[in-house]
């Protein structure tokens, strides 16, 4: 069985995957509403992979014997100013999620809970994916950007359509 404070902040981290669906859920509203459904698409499997995050999760907690407990989720920002704008947002909320994964980590080491710990490895590494393709995403729009203008946001809004959710192993 889980601490009881393990409990809670793994609870908290349910909800900020949570958050971070409904994040991406305004960032591809936001593209859609410029007419990139390319960026739309990538967002649209971000939300997927965030709210399997929060389902592995939710099932840990289940599993373990305590219960999940769900809180509000705050209002996500509404307005980028560019599609630059949006992956830079992405990689910077991607970065806090990794801090937060990594907190839960220290405090699993702290309280000597190894299944936990153990648990938490897969995050460790989705998040240094997350950051990675983020990254890569924002660099490829930078240089697109750079080297054809406008027409580089469509270079790489046809790149990003053929984005497609992939579910991460059900193994806990």
């Amino acid at each position: 069985m889980i601490s009881k404070k393990m409990t809670e902040r793994l609870n908290r981290q349910i909800n900020r995957e949570i958050y971070s669906a409904y994040l991406y859920a305004g960032m591809a509203s936001k593209s859609a509403s410029l007419g990139l459904k390319g960026f739309e698409n990538w967002f649209l499997v971000q939300i997927k992979e965030e709210l399997s995050h929060a389902k592995r999760m939710y099932d840990y907690v289940n599993e373990s014997g305590d219960r999940v407990m769900l809180q509000d989720i705050e209002a996500p920002p509404q307005e980028y100013s560019s599609p630059i704008d949006l992956f830079e947002k992405t990689l910077e909320h991607e970065k806090r999620v990794t801090r937060m994964i990594n907190d839960l980590v220290t405090l699993a080491k702290q309280e000597k809970d190894k299944t936990t710990e153990g648990f938490l490895q897969w995050y460790v590494e989705e998040q240094e994916e997350e950051e990675e393709h983020a990254g890569g995403v924002l660099e490829k729009i930078k240089k697109a950007v750079e080297d054809n203008g406008d027409k580089g946001v469509s270079i790489i809004n046809e790149y990003l359509a053929r984005r497609v959710f992939t579910p991460p192993e059900a193994k806990v």
